[in-house]
């Protein structure tokens, strides 16, 4: 799984280069095996965007992209179209990924997270509450559409850097969403909207479920 994503995170377009950062030897060794370029990284970190400071430290790269290690079905375009923001706007410091919610049960599910955004496409907020709450859902007014959040961070190098600086505030300590951190800090997060479905491999049969898909979609 974790070759499927290096290799399919090395064909964004925008990337200059992929690093798997890890702290378990395991892994390290796998990644070494399959010609990852792979860097150990310090086990006492919080979060993965610490792991991603740690592992930016020692490269120059003005813009850093997280992308998780369990998402095997990863689109090279969709980290391209994370990426772009940043590219074209000096001031973006931060940007991420939304998708469109199609299945209603995803919109009550607390481990789907949902993202609103204003006319910009910055977040306003992000939550494991349904957002926005519709209030004529028994009236004749159109529902409103519901986005969850994909888990791609995209990162300017000094921002990155300062990031587990920033104080923790109220909102990340209720929701345990570290990226409200930003928000809560007075910082935007861009949001582009993308067709990829994330598929992240958590338990035996989101693997399972992910390695049918795969195999139908690449005839594996």
């Amino acid at each position: 799984m974790l070759q499927h994503v290096y290799e399919r995170a090395s064909q964004a377009r925008y990337l200059t280069s992929t690093i798997i950062a890890t702290d378990d030897d395991q892994v390290y060794e796998v990644a070494k095996n399959f010609g990852a370029r792979v860097l150990m990284t310090r086990s006492d970190h919080l979060s993965g965007t610490d792991r991603v400071a740690e592992a930016a430290s020692s490269d120059t790269a003005e813009i850093i992209v997280n992308i998780q290690g369990d998402e095997p079905l990863i689109d090279p375009d969709a980290i391209d179209a994370a990426i772009l923001p940043l590219v074209h706007d000096p001031e973006i410091l931060m940007g991420t990924l939304k998708k469109r919610i199609e299945n209603p049960a995803e919109i009550t599910n607390p481990n789907v997270v949902k993202v609103v955004t204003n006319h910009a496409e910055d977040a306003i907020y992000f939550s494991r509450c349904p957002i926005p709450f519709y209030r004529d859902a028994s009236g004749s007014g159109p529902a409103p559409p519901y986005f969850k959040h994909v888990g791609l961070y995209v990162y300017r190098r000094d921002f990155l850097m300062g990031y587990s600086m920033l104080p923790v505030g109220p909102l990340e300590g209720a929701e345990r969403l570290e990226q409200l951190r930003a928000l809560e800090n007075g910082f935007r997060i861009r949001v582009v909207e993308t067709e990829y479905e994330s598929l992240g491999v958590d338990t035996p049969e989101d693997l399972e479920k992910v390695s049918r898909l795969f195999d139908h979609r690449y005839g594996a």
